[in-house]
């Protein structure tokens, strides 16, 4: 671009930023101006994790197209919509948070995997794991004073065939157990293409056997099974069926654990926008860059 001159480093540059400022001071000490249409900020006090709605989804519009973002918007508008209207009883994110409540509080959990049985989804464990951990990993309450009680559990996970030679073996017999969120596509139950079918049975299978163990099998001759090849089963799980993975049901299952997130702080009565513990990392790393410059 700077082969180009200025004029077409100009063409190409857009900023999307909490601090116009300091995106135009970036801008100038490229040698250019940042064009006032290509300046989109947000609100500083929307974090990283809350931020795809907003200016900072811009990459996703480029990379998909307007349309496909539009969708992304409308699957969440519709989350929205459904957590500020359905009965508490039917409200799936209020749903979801009571039981990460149960689970972390009354049972003592610390933890829960994110299983998706779709490739598209592969990701959607990290991206939780800062969703949550992040916002509700706080040992405060809202005044500031401190807790004595769990707040958030670790999220983990993997892409569901990768997982289950890896991990199930830990889920199935352990002598920990934790709650799985198992996430399907309800599209591959009735595909033609016999993968897609295999796939969306192989979570099923996995569900069935976390709650039920190896009493589901058939034992030749009413013969016991083995201690070592028991599961005993009573493990939870919950499935979470996309009608097809596509822009719309997306932009609703990142809603629906945004609003997850949300009741479980207000329930722990923390504050689930904050983020001092990332805060004092980079406080620590610019001091230990300002003492290393000291050194002649």
């Amino acid at each position: 671009l700077r082969a180009g001159g200025v004029s077409r480093l100009q063409d190409h540059l857009w900023a999307i930023t909490a601090h116009p400022e300091r995106a135009n001071a970036f801008a100038q000490s490229l040698g250019c101006e940042l064009r006032p249409d290509a300046l989109m900020t947000f609100e500083p006090t929307i974090g990283g994790r809350y931020s795809v709605w907003s200016a900072c989804g811009l990459p996703i519009a480029i990379a998909h197209g307007a349309d496909v973002f539009e969708q992304l918007l409308v699957g969440a508008a519709a989350m929205d919509a459904h957590f500020c209207a359905a009965p508490l009883a039917r409200n799936v994110p209020v749903l979801l948070a009571l039981l990460t409540i149960w689970y972390t509080n009354f049972w003592g959990v610390r933890a829960r995997a994110v299983m998706p049985y779709a490739r598209q989804l592969r990701t959607l464990p990290a991206y939780l794991q800062q969703l949550e951990m992040e916002s509700a990993g706080k040992r405060v309450d809202r005044s500031g004073q401190l807790i004595d009680y769990d707040t958030t559990p670790i999220v983990w996970g993997d892409e569901g065939t990768t997982a289950q030679h890896s991990v199930f073996q830990f889920l199935h017999q352990g002598t920990h157990w934790l709650p799985v969120d198992f996430i399907v596509n309800r599209a591959f139950a009735q595909s033609r293409e016999p993968r897609q079918r295999l796939l969306y049975l192989s979570a099923l299978a996995q569900a069935d056997a976390l709650a039920f163990g190896d009493t589901v099998l058939p034992t030749p001759s009413q013969q016991p099974r083995p201690t070592w090849a028991q599961a005993p089963g009573n493990r939870p799980s919950t499935l979470i069926e996309l009608p097809q993975i596509d822009a719309s049901a997306l932009g609703a299952l990142l809603a629906l654990y945004e609003h997850r997130t949300f009741v479980t702080t207000v329930l722990w009565d923390i504050n689930a926008f904050d983020q001092w513990g990332v805060e004092i990392g980079k406080k620590l790393l610019a001091l230990r860059l300002q003492q290393q410059e000291s050194i002649p």
